[in-house]
């Protein structure tokens, strides 16, 4: 019973394995038309193949045209001795859909590598302290290049937390004279910190 199921799949198939041969020999001396068969002999069993392998359907769609191409452009590699006109396009179809698939895994891979790179950078304490201590420096350094009404005026009004006409009331001093003061300090020191 085997052996018969055997000769009739086979009965089956050599015409088309014939007719697939004798269209890639057409193909290969550029024959348009003999490319558009081989198409509509090929194009479903290529994708049913690739649709296995790569699972998405757009996908799969992509890989049987590069098949096709791939096809249209190497068709005088072909040798019927090798094998049926089928099994080459399968070979060639299932070639590119596996390396699709391993495309498709190394750019995840890629992606999870480097979104785990950048969550997991550890916090460096010890330079975040000394960052802050350097810039602190620097602000104690140039607080001390202002006036002493200038300093004054700033260390109430910013590091005091005062409003101006608070600082104008301690210092006895009017509320324009205080803005003055504390725009030039303030100048002052942008220019010493290096800001923009």
């Amino acid at each position: 019973m085997a052996e018969r199921v055997r000769r009739v799949r086979e009965a089956r198939t050599e015409p088309v394995n014939e007719i697939g041969a004798e269209l890639l020999q057409r193909v290969a001396r550029g024959d348009e038309p003999a490319f558009e068969q081989l198409y509509d002999l090929l194009a479903g069993p290529v994708f049913g193949l690739v649709r296995r392998i790569v699972r998405d359907p757009a996908q799969s769609e992509e890989v049987v045209q590069e098949v096709m191409v791939e096809l249209w452009r190497t068709a005088a590699r072909y040798s019927p001795d090798r094998g049926s006109a089928t099994t080459w396009a399968m070979t060639l179809a299932h070639r590119r859909a596996v390396d699709r698939v391993r495309s498709a895994q190394a750019a995840a891979d890629r992606d999870e590598t480097i979104g785990r790179r950048d969550v997991d950078r550890p916090f460096d304490e010890v330079a975040e302290q000394v960052t802050t201590r350097l810039e602190q420096e620097q602000v104690r350094r140039c607080l001390r290049t202002l006036t002493d009404l200038q300093r004054e005026s700033v260390l109430l009004a910013y590091y005091g937390g005062r409003t101006y006409r608070e600082v104008g009331e301690l210092l006895d001093t009017p509320l324009g004279t205080i803005k003055t003061r504390l725009r030039d300090g303030l100048i002052r020191l942008r220019d010493c910190l290096g800001v923009a």
